[in-house]
């Protein structure tokens, strides 16, 4: 990224102001950076953990499989999933909180005895699998915002602040040079009147 300037010092001040507040913003963006690399570090951890569980209560359940072809699926749904919001580094995302559901009357002499354990068991799995795709979609925002914020650091570091750095050096360096030209100048004036007054008298 070319940065667009002239050679005066009023281009001078502004590239110096902006050099200044990227400077200045630098260590915050990279600060944010790692706390939001911790935070995704420390939510695909808690995905994972939660695949494991999830996974390890439905081998518990596989024996007893065949009793899960008389159960009805209707007898109960997800409601609602609760959850709260927070900010984690300026990202808003949801917390879980718990699992509301609607569940349907059945009769205890019409149904096999196990149908409440059985409700309880769909309970506690819809639990896992909500909280679990909570934690996914928290690290997945973060992750996102996480990529976002090392790319202004990158162009931060990498590109705006060597390119205000350059732009300025060249500034100086042409306004050193144009007042070493006017000095010269002004010598050379001095000298040729000094010349013209020395051969006049």
């Amino acid at each position: 990224m070319a940065i667009k300037f002239q050679y005066n010092k009023i281009a001078l001040q502004n590239l110096d102001k902006q050099l200044k507040v990227r400077k200045k913003a630098l260590p915050t963006i990279k600060n944010k950076e790692a706390a939001l690399r911790m935070e995704v570090k420390k939510a695909k951890d808690k995905t994972r953990e939660l695949e494991k569980k999830l996974a390890h209560e439905v081998n518990t359940y596989k024996v007893e499989s065949g009793i899960w072809n008389e159960f009805s699926s209707d007898l109960i749904e997800i409601k609602e999933v609760v959850t709260t919001t927070k900010k984690i580094a300026g990202v808003q995302i949801h917390i879980f909180q718990d699992v509301i559901f609607s569940q349907k009357e059945f009769s205890l002499f019409d149904k096999p005895k196990w149908f409440p354990q059985g409700i309880s068991i769909v309970k506690k799995l819809a639990k896992i699998t909500a909280e679990k795709e909570i934690f996914k979609q928290k690290m997945q925002l973060l992750d996102h915002a996480r990529k976002k914020t090392t790319q202004k650091v990158n162009l931060y570091e990498k590109v705006q602040i060597p390119g205000y750095e350059d732009a300025i050096r060249k500034i100086k360096r042409f306004l050193e040079d144009e007042e070493n030209l006017s000095k010269s100048a002004q010598k050379i004036v001095k000298t040729r009147q000094q010349k013209q007054e020395e051969e006049n008298k």
